[in-house]
């Protein structure tokens, strides 16, 4: 049987799909951009010269020298460059879903999350007064949180869609072996027929 790598590239992030070893791999990379990097060590340098003109001035510290360095600080907080090469989700069948995030400096960051406790992949709109994104979580029995599978990188929802098939094929079938995916519930038939007899 021949595995087809799917791969598509949208602004800075290049998706790419493909099978080994009985994995199901989905990869977003995301391109390094030179110019976030420098304004990163344009940040560090500014939150540095600001700091250090408020230790060396002669004077006693000041509100204004405060304001300086807190002003400083965030604007090297909003220029840092987050460092992800690429983030990864690997489907394996009868035992879970694997998160990684793989950092420029060679760091892994893995999350394993076994079959038994996933519930449903949801795709999730957000938007705030400036922009519109979207997320990918996965939904956990019994657990309050919500697991967003891309972390640090926030890819179009064209790039997505494969992905939340993929997984929601992998919870609608249990993961080869899960029933608890399989079964109804019984709130949402409660629902549906209180909607029928609405109707």
């Amino acid at each position: 049987m021949k595995n087809r790598a799917v791969e598509m590239s949208s602004g800075v992030y290049t998706y790419k799909h493909h099978c080994e070893g009985g994995f199901d791999i989905h990869e977003i990379y995301i391109k390094r951009s030179k110019f976030r990097v420098l304004f990163s060590y344009v940040g560090e340098i500014f939150l540095f010269a600001n700091v250090l003109h408020a230790l060396l001035l002669k004077e006693s510290l000041c509100i204004n020298s405060f304001w300086s360095i807190s002003f400083a600080f965030a604007v090297a907080k909003c220029l840092k460059y987050k460092p992800v090469k690429k983030e990864s989700l690997l489907i394996m069948p009868t035992f879970g879903v694997q998160l990684e995030q793989h950092f420029w400096s060679g760091r892994v960051h893995r999350q394993f999350v076994p079959v038994g406790k996933l519930l449903k992949p949801v795709l999730n709109e957000h938007v705030t007064p400036i922009t519109c994104y979207w997320s990918l979580v996965l939904l956990l029995h019994s657990e309050d949180k919500l697991v967003r599978v891309f972390k640090k990188v926030y890819p179009p929802v064209k790039m997505m869609v494969p992905i939340w098939k993929a997984l929601d094929a992998f919870t609608n079938y249990g993961g080869m072996g899960n029933s608890v995916a399989l079964q109804p519930n019984p709130l949402l038939i409660n629902v549906e027929q209180g909607l029928d007899l609405k109707i």
